[in-house]
């Protein structure tokens, strides 16, 4: 009489072929996830960018990558960063007036595919998420060496090449600079502040930095696939650039390549 069922090397081929199936699959679903977790991250950027344009329209200039005020009360819908960050004063305060953002839920402020797994930083909003670009949205007051980073922000019309001038980017920290960027930086950035330990994710220099512990993933592997980064241009519009794209690289007569037009604004 035929029995029916698998003999013990039909059963072990069986779970062999499910086994090289599920091994070829895993790495297309993570792929397939990792590009959705960067189309998101796109439009986040481009949301931004957008409330931006509008911010500029409506009053002719950028506004202050961070300012210094420390209100009396804790501002609506929370404070923004670690204790010795608490203050009102961000880019994203200045533009809230033109689009509702939660400080509880983050979404549009949070990059999905940040890389950030240290709780103290993990949950802080200014860290592992998107950096406005300090040459255009500069600070109200800084230390005596960041004095190119302080005053007024840009004028719209003090963009010259908007189209060519970086705003907003997958950033370590909510304010970055084209010193974060550079190989040979024209001071030495530590890490007693976290703010100078901004850096484009994935791009090479990072390994030579000071960063914050649970910023090393980030900082040296990238967030999006082939070590891209999205970029929201000065100009609205956004693009997804290789983060060796950003790196600004100084030459033998001291003078640095990159810096202009794409991180600081100039008519050359």
């Amino acid at each position: 009489m035929r029995r029916f069922g698998l003999t013990v090397i039909e059963l072990i081929l069986v779970i062999g072929i499910i086994t090289v199936l599920f091994a070829l699959l895993v790495p297309s679903l993570q792929m397939s996830r990792l590009q959705a977790k960067a189309a998101v991250c796109m439009s986040n950027i481009r949301q931004l960018n957008s409330v931006f344009s509008m911010y500029v329209n409506d009053s002719g200039r950028f506004p202050y990558g961070f300012d210094n005020p420390l209100p009396l009360n804790p501002p609506a819908g929370g404070y923004a960063g670690l204790s010795q960050y608490d203050r009102r004063g961000w880019w994203f305060n200045y533009i809230e007036g033109f689009y509702e953002i939660n400080m509880g839920s983050k979404t549009v402020l949070q990059c999905p595919s940040k890389q950030i797994k240290q709780p103290k930083l993990k949950d802080d909003i200014l860290c592992g998420n998107y950096g406005v670009n300090l040459s255009i949205c500069r600070m109200s007051t800084g230390s005596v060496n960041q004095n190119e980073f302080v005053g007024q922000p840009r004028w719209c019309s003090e963009v010259f090449r908007p189209a060519q001038t970086l705003l907003i980017v997958d950033s370590g920290y909510a304010i970055i600079s084209w010193w974060h960027a550079a190989d040979v930086p024209p001071v030495t950035l530590g890490n007693a502040q976290i703010q100078d330990t901004a850096y484009v994710p994935g791009l090479s220099i990072n390994r030579q930095r000071q960063l914050w512990s649970g910023q090393e993933i980030d900082a040296f592997y990238g967030r999006h696939p082939q070590m891209t980064v999205n970029v929201g241009f000065a100009d609205g519009h956004v693009a997804r650039n290789k983060a060796e794209d950003l790196l600004v690289k100084k030459t033998a007569d001291g003078h640095y390549q990159n810096r202009y037009p794409l991180w600081t604004p100039d008519s050359k």
